[in-house]
């Protein structure tokens, strides 16, 4: 499963808009649902802050 850096989140959002099974909301910072994420990279590639590791 990805994971949030929350210290280098900026909460922009990008990685909620491109996730295709909603499993991201944005409080301060990024927060991925564990049960809907099914790894597919598409928020790593998307965040502009580098925030998302695989």
């Amino acid at each position: 499963m990805v994971n949030v850096i929350a210290n280098d989140c900026v909460a922009c959002g990008a990685c909620a808009d491109v996730c295709p099974q909603d499993a991201i909301t944005i409080d301060d910072v990024a927060v991925i649902d564990a049960d809907k994420c099914v790894d597919c990279g598409a928020c790593v590639d998307e965040c502009p802050a580098g925030a998302i590791t695989e």
